[in-house]
């Protein structure tokens, strides 16, 4: 049976004498005469038969070479593929189509060249007085495990802080590119009952807005050429990482922005949201009374729909060991009147002198708009001067987006709420 190397010879010895029947019509300006074309045809038929076993064996090729790749048992495979690799074989697969095969392209596979149109070579292919040990026993006055490669697994993720903004169903505007003005009817005219032919009263209904306008969040991370070079998988983790990051940023500043200095203003900072203070005994009955006082603000402020409270982990905790008089816990549902309750560590429970206090907040979430005007912007740059001399790149993030509420009552919160028991 005929290698690749050869099918691909005997294509181009074809592929060769066709385009010499074609130079010698071009050059006398005539087309192929009979018995010309009649060679050309089977010259054509030939090519199409060896590009056939071309295929089949490229794919043969192909699964050799992945089998090989795999490591033998009681061997370390990266030692077992580097033992087995031919710097010849590999340079004469590269010059002849390009590509390698067999443990010269598993290698490959797995280590990236720094430059491109480069062959990755084992070094111990190209030290010729050195001996290549395939084992992972020992060498003499060698460390345990020397011979033994390290590889690296998908990497482990961080603790993150639970998001809860959006869940608890705030309003979202994606899309925007200019400011956006939402017109408010802040309060009606006034009917009154009249008698015959006689005037009604006079008010007329006022207005206002809320202002929505782009505020950028923006984070940076550098990289260096060796992180980029051995670590090729890294930049998709910071992609990640920075993008989870300016979302974390947008959902804290939609509760806890002062709308000081760039950043919005969330429930915490817009004027107007009433706030609440816990009481003084700090017993189960003054946490009832606290949730239930919050609960009144929101329906005396005739807003319905979408409620619920945010608070921290920590204050679930203190819930949780609240007891009745008869020593029986009452429950963190109860505590917060059946209602749904969300806890995410971007609530603080180290405020306060103590720093032991925390912070709950109520309302109606779709009262809430979160507004977009940029998806989550992420772009390599390799060239800025500082980074550029020494061959690694940037990697910037950037948000644009605002929150605004569109009626202040529909919030209210407290933020001296105790995360320990009295």
């Amino acid at each position: 049976m005929a290698t690749l190397m050869e099918l691909r010879q005997q294509r181009a010895a074809r592929v060769q004498e066709m385009r010499g029947l074609c130079d010698v019509a071009e050059r006398e300006t005539r087309d192929l005469n009979q018995q010309e074309q009649g060679r050309f045809d089977v010259l054509k038929g030939e090519v199409s038969n060896l590009e056939a076993q071309i295929g089949r064996a490229e794919t043969v090729a192909d699964m050799e070479r992945r089998m090989e790749g795999e490591p033998i048992a009681g061997h370390g495979g990266m030692a077992e593929l580097e033992a087995r690799y031919s710097v010849g074989k590999a340079i004469g697969e590269f010059l002849e189509n390009g590509r390698l095969t067999g443990a010269e392209g598993e290698y490959a596979r797995e280590h990236r060249s720094g430059r491109q149109g480069a062959i990755a070579v084992p070094a111990s292919a190209l030290l010729g007085n050195e001996r290549r040990y395939v084992g992972t026993q020992t060498p003499a006055g060698g460390p345990a495990g020397a011979l033994i490669a390290t590889n690296l697994g998908p990497l482990i993720d961080r603790p993150r802080p639970a998001l809860k903004v959006q869940s608890l169903g705030a309003t979202v505007l994606s899309g925007l590119s200019s400011n956006l003005d939402l017109p408010r009817l802040k309060s009606s005219g006034t009917v009154g009952w009249v008698g015959e032919h006689q005037e009604g009263p006079q008010a007329d209904p006022t207005f206002d807005k809320i202002s929505i306008e782009p505020h950028t969040v923006t984070g940076n991370y550098e990289m260096s050429r060796r992180m980029l070079i051995q670590a090729p998988q890294i930049e998709t983790v910071l992609r990640n990482d920075l993008g989870w990051l300016l979302a974390q940023a947008l959902d804290l500043m939609a509760v806890r922005g002062t709308g000081s200095g760039a950043a919005p203003a969330g429930i915490k900072g817009t004027a107007g949201v009433p706030k609440l203070t816990f009481g003084t005994e700090k017993s189960a009955q003054d946490w009832i009374n606290l949730t239930a006082s919050m609960i009144g603000a929101i329906d005396a402020a005739n807003i319905e729909g979408g409620t619920g409270y945010l608070t921290s982990p920590q204050v679930r905790a203190v819930a949780s060991k609240l007891l009745t008089q008869d020593g029986m816990p009452l429950g963190v549902s109860t505590i917060f009147n059946q209602e749904r309750v969300e806890f995410t560590t971007q609530i603080p429970s180290n405020l306060g002198a103590g720093t032991n206090l925390s912070e709950i907040y109520y309302g109606s979430w779709s009262q809430l708009i979160v507004a977009y005007f940029s998806s989550v912007d992420i772009v390599l740059n390799p060239y800025a001067d500082s980074i550029a001399k020494k061959g690694g790149a940037y990697l910037h993030a950037f948000l644009d987006a605002d929150v605004a509420i569109r009626h202040p009552e529909a919030f209210v919160y407290a933020d001296d709420v105790p995360t320990t028991l009295a």
